[in-house]
């Protein structure tokens, strides 16, 4: 076995060996593209998303150097009719992109040392074969020679682009190669199928693809994978009942990337690190892209920061999705930030309403991190303070909590413009915020005669209180209260009942400032 041709199948037997779940369908979905014009396939999804497990689930599946049925024969691909028919029949070159660029001489020579590096293997794999410094070339001679085709698996696809900004010499020859495998006369006849998988789409010139041959499965169009990018929602239920974790508390922290084709997808691993260390947590933020995110937040490109607090807020935000150049770098407006945000797992994509928001807790902890580290006057402290307007909310201070509001409505004035109790939910859910880490809110929940305006739900690991929150523009406070006692809202949260606060907000527009009251429920 090599290091690029036929590597074998020890990168998946060790994946076997830990918390696994079974995504083996993808194996049935590349089989049927095998030798079509649909072979061809790019997934791109955020780091830790998986890619690298499922290019070496692949390679353990295809590599006609080992014999890998007792890693499939107990999982879904077993029962498809094209599992013995491909298992173990091809010959194999699996490259690591990343490996390429740290071990490299130098980096302009990256995409050189690639192809001498496969090129080698290929060489003594097939002497008979005149050697050629291009690896499209020596693959085309092997094809001729030996009637064979290759399906080739290229794991961090898009790191060139990704790490290095000025490399624009390497990325030029790299697209070069690609397109010799890919986009050449001699591709039906040496390539049966090719997996690339990265974060980013594949690059952009312009409007169009640098490798237009290729079916791209992105976040933002992942179509039949959706299923495959994360774990889905019946697969986390499952782990949880395994090892005795809270479901819901699962769903808060990790799930909200939803498709047209799966409607809830979850970071797989946050949900394997959560199972492995009993408890719930921002696992994500050891990745390498919250630098980026970081940085990008800094940017406050075309009014990027609006945007942001709006999410944060809980709004979403509609985007154009079209202009982005599938990199890294080439960063013209908003729009490309938040799209690039999406390739992240920042935020998640629903292509319907062309709208962005953030999916759940621990990536709403990542912003909350960035967006105080950027010093965003007003916001940072909005945030940093949310601790203190809950702690005065539940032991019944209503003059801190309005006065606490007026201060994050001023400093925010730009961006959530009042004009309705739309807007002034909005700025609550951002006063608030810290409270999502001991409670659900929910806005408009349907109870008694009526929808209370924003609930919030104390999880189980906490005791504190609930509270039903009514807010009205322009009118009293102590009618929010009263409207919240006549039409029952207390009802729907009747398991609450012996520890509720019931909490009326409201808005004098000609003062511009809050009045708050709050009342302890008494079962009336």
């Amino acid at each position: 076995m090599g290091m690029y041709l036929n590597v074998g199948n020890d990168g998946f037997r060790s994946v076997r060996k830990g918390l696994y779940v079974d995504k083996t369908g993808l194996i049935s979905f590349v089989n049927a593209a095998l030798g079509t014009k649909e072979k061809l396939i790019c997934v791109s999804r955020p780091r830790r998303f998986g890619k690298s497990y499922a290019a070496q689930m692949l390679c353990a599946y295809y590599d006609k150097n080992c014999d890998s049925d007792s890693l499939f024969r107990d999982l879904k691909i077993a029962q498809d009719p094209s599992y013995q028919k491909h298992r173990n029949r091809y010959d194999v070159i699996y490259l690591d992109v990343t490996w390429f660029i740290s071990t490299a001489p130098r980096l302009e020579d990256v995409v050189g040392y690639l192809q001498e590096q496969v090129v080698r293997e290929l060489a003594e794999a097939f002497p008979m074969v005149e050697e050629s410094a291009s690896l499209p070339m020596m693959l085309s001679r092997t094809a001729e020679a030996t009637g064979h085709r290759f399906i080739i698996l290229i794991d961090e696809w898009d790191a060139l682009f990704r790490e290095e900004k000025n490399e624009t010499e390497s990325q030029r020859e790299y697209v070069q190669l690609l397109r010799g495998l890919f986009k050449s006369s001699q591709t039906d006849r040496m390539i049966e199928g090719a997996y690339m998988t990265g974060i980013l789409p594949i690059k952009k010139y312009g409007t169009q693809s640098a490798l237009t041959d290729f079916r791209e499965y992105t976040m933002l169009q992942p179509q039949m994978l959706a299923e495959y990018i994360g774990f889905t929602e019946e697969e986390v239920e499952g782990l949880c009942g395994r090892y005795g974790l809270d479901f819901g508390e699962a769903r808060k922290w990790y799930d909200g990337y939803s498709f047209r084709q799966a409607k809830s997808i979850y970071s797989p691993n946050s949900i394997v690190r959560a199972v492995k260390n009993g408890e719930f947590g921002d696992y994500w933020t050891e990745t390498e892209t919250y630098e980026s995110l970081k940085y990008y937040i800094g940017m406050n490109e075309d009014g990027l920061r609006d945007a942001i607090i709006s999410m944060l807020s809980g709004l979403r935000y509609r985007i154009n999705t079209r202009t982005f150049q599938n990199d890294m770098w080439s960063m013209k407006s908003k729009d490309d930030v938040l799209t690039l945000l999406v390739h992240l797992g920042y935020l998640t994509y629903d292509a319907e309403r062309k709208e962005v928001h953030i999916p759940n807790q621990e990536v709403a902890d990542e912003f909350r991190n960035a967006v105080e580290y950027s010093g965003w006057e007003g916001i940072s402290d909005a945030l940093r303070e949310s601790e203190e307007l809950l702690e005065a909310t539940i032991r019944g201070d209503s003059e801190s909590v309005a006065k606490r509001i007026d201060e994050v409505h001023l400093a925010n004035t730009s961006v959530l413009a009042y004009n309705n109790e739309l807007s002034l939910s909005c700025v609550i859910t951002l006063a608030y915020y810290v409270a999502r880490k001991d409670y659900t809110l929910i806005r408009e929940l349907p109870s008694g005669k009526g929808f209370a305006d924003i609930a919030f739900l104390p999880r189980r690991h906490t005791d504190k209180p609930a509270l039903i929150v009514e807010l009205k523009w322009d009118r009293s406070a102590q009618g929010a209260i009263s409207q919240i006692r006549e039409r029952k809202y207390a009802g729907a949260l009747k398991e609450y009942e012996e520890n509720l606060l019931l909490v009326g907000i409201c808005y004098d527009k000609d003062s511009k400032s809050h009045e708050c009251v709050i009342e302890r429920y008494n079962g009336v």
